[in-house]
Formats: structure tokens, sequence, C-alpha cells
């Protein structure tokens, strides 16, 4: 896992290009190693109190399995306006692994706790949801396969969150 995390964005167009060819280069680097690739950051707006926090995740797979672009964070673009519109609730990273046994979902969730986390489960979808004073996250989560919420168990540290689902 590469990448720098909480950095302050500059939102002038030279910025845009240093990231853009940053992007570009690292993504050539991916391909030829199949690693994954992550860059979060926060905007902060000119005198309101306006907190945005962006990402994607971009994994490169080797052979067949291509390139797969994941955002998150509660930065979105708005429908009817095509403008940049901040949710109040975040969509965390997420990473799914499918095991022999088990499928595992692992979420970060910075500054939750276990108390913090609920979950739903219908068939194939996981819904991951938190919220904690201010902060809120949530996450609809498409798995390989369906899967009963009695044979979920869920570990939380850190803001490190796992959700283990038998098969």
């Amino acid at each position: 896992m590469a990448g720098k995390r909480g950095k302050d964005v500059d939102l002038g167009v030279g910025g845009l290009f240093k990231g853009l060819a940053d992007l570009v280069k690292r993504l050539g680097e991916l391909a030829e190693t199949g690693e994954e690739l992550k860059r979060t950051g926060e905007i902060r707006g000119g005198g309101k109190e306006v907190k945005g926090v962006y990402g994607f995740s971009v994994k490169v797979g080797l052979g067949d399995e291509g390139v797969k672009v994941e955002p998150f964070g509660n930065i979105a673009r708005d429908e009817q306006t095509d403008e940049a519109v901040v949710r109040e609730t975040r969509e965390p990273i997420i990473d799914v692994f499918e095991e022999s046994d088990h499928i595992l979902v692992v979420a970060e969730m910075p500054g939750i706790g276990p108390d913090d986390l609920r979950i739903e489960v219908k068939d194939d979808i996981l819904t991951l949801s938190a919220e904690k004073g201010t902060t809120r996250y949530r996450k609809e989560i498409l798995l390989p396969r369906a899967v009963q919420l009695d044979k979920t168990t869920i570990s939380c540290n850190n803001g490190i969150v796992e959700v283990k689902c038998l098969k």
C-alpha cells in the first residue's frame, strides 16, 4: 500500500496538473507490479465550516484483472447541478478478500470503535455504517456471494474494521 495521507489540497491549476502527472507516473508503475495506490486529502472552505474528505484507491491486478478505481470520502458530484457537494456521511475505503471458508471485508474508519458500528446483510450486499460524534460512515458493499448475518463476526481496532462472513 502506497500513498500520502491527510494532505491539504492545492486547489490551483498547478496543484491539479502536478497531481495528475504524479498519478499517471504511479499508474505506470502499478501496471508493472500489480499493486495498489491510495490518495486522500481534505478540502476546507474559505471562511466557512466546510470540511470535505476525498480519496480514491486504484488497484491494478495482474493478468486479466485490470484496473479498478474506488472512490471514498464525503465529496460527490450533484447529479442535478454537476457541482461538487460535501455530504455529511463519508464512504470508507474497503477491501474485500474471498478466502476458502469466509469472505473478509476490511474498512478504514478512523475514530470509530466497536460500539459505533452497525452492519446489515441482504443476500450478497453488506451495508456497513458507523457514527461517532459528527463523524458518519456508510458503505454498501457487493460481496462475491450471498452471506448470512448470523454467520458474521466484526472486530475493530484503531479504526480498522474487519467483517468476517463465513460461507
